[in-house]
């Protein structure tokens, strides 16, 4: 996946944020988010340590307002924005590149799952056509009512598939976090229900 910061450059671009005025944690992952057109959310666990070694280099100071900590920009950190804004410039446009071909990346990869689902319900209406003429014999109609609800399963079975990929896709194209602990849990429901089916049929 396209990285959005090249190394350093995150730092340099809090410092920047920072510089238009303080800001809560918070405030400063939603501002990363929206200048990079939803492509890059970052977790706490990269912005608040970054936000720490900004302290501890006398470039931001921090405040607890309430429940918030807010951090602000000092002298020195202004100092370095305004030495480095030949630098703030190129970071700027790398964003706008890197976001692009991450828009690329999305786009690409829902084409290649609809490309998928539009191959998947062709053949479940191959296959339901096949149901049909069966169903037109009355000697198998237990056979034929089967196939019925197979194809429907088939079908269900595809388009949550197919609804998955792109959303799991999209959220990790986006900067998104995905743990282990979550796709472990994902798989085990997806487990217990194929368990659940075996009980059901008896297969």
């Amino acid at each position: 996946m396209t990285p959005v910061f090249s190394h350093g450059d995150l730092r340099l671009y809090l410092l920047n944020l920072l510089d238009d005025g303080p800001r809560h944690g918070y405030d400063i992952m939603q501002a990363l988010s929206d200048r990079t057109g939803g492509t890059y959310t970052p977790s706490a666990g990269t912005i608040y340590p970054r936000l720490a070694k900004l302290e501890e280099e006398g470039l931001v100071t921090k405040a607890i307002e309430g429940r918030k900590t807010v951090y602000a920009i000092t002298e020195a950190g202004r100092a370095e924005v305004l030495a480095r804004a030949g630098d703030m410039a190129g970071i700027e446009a790398g964003i706008t590149d890197s976001v692009r071909l991450i828009a690329d990346e999305v786009r690409a990869g829902v084409k290649d799952a609809m490309r998928s689902l539009h191959a998947d319900l062709a053949a479940a209406a191959r296959e339901a056509g096949e149901t049909t003429a069966a169903s037109a014999r009355p000697s198998d109609e237990p056979r034929a009512a089967a196939r019925a609800q197979l194809h429907r399963a088939d079908t269900a079975l595809n388009e949550f598939r197919a609804r998955v990929r792109v959303e799991l896709r999209t959220h990790v194209a986006r900067g998104g976090a995905l743990d282990a602990v979550t796709v472990d849990t994902f798989i085990a429901h997806l487990d217990a229900a194929a368990a659940s089916l075996h009980a059901k049929i008896g297969g």
